[in-house]
């Protein structure tokens, strides 16, 4: 008897997601018309701990710890733009790193995870 999983394992690609078979995908490229929010990926490396920890507080008001320095966050331009600035006044930029990458709906898609991977998918219903 076979696991019913909620999506496909990442390294077989001939597994189907009953979520896509149930809600299938809409006809968009890219973000749909009038979406500005975007997924963005925040990673860090900062050498000390009270800066890390403020670094890590900052980033869990704007998206999900998927690792331990790393956010996933949906969020608009003025958004993003205003989580770089706090982290850019924390940042000691002799001895940190800070990246953000941003991908449009097309790409976000496109995420592969594996093991106990935690995704920060929005939600399009709640079953009660």
């Amino acid at each position: 008897m076979t696991e019913e999983r909620p999506c496909p394992d990442s390294r077989n690609t001939e597994d189907t997601c009953w979520w896509e078979e149930a809600f299938a995908s809409l006809p968009y490229k890219r973000s749909p018309p009038g979406e500005k929010k975007m997924l963005s990926i925040i990673a860090y490396d900062i050498a000390d701990q009270r800066r890390l920890a403020r670094v890590g507080r900052i980033c869990e008001d704007y998206g999900m710890r998927v690792q331990y320095s790393v956010f996933e966050c949906y969020l608009e331009p003025e958004q993003l733009d205003e989580l770089w600035g706090k982290l850019q006044d924390e940042l000691d930029f002799e001895e940190d790193r800070i990246v953000a990458y941003t991908l449009d709906a097309k790409c976000a898609k496109k995420i592969r995870t594996g093991g106990t991977m935690v995704c920060s998918e929005r939600v399009v219903c709640y079953l009660v």
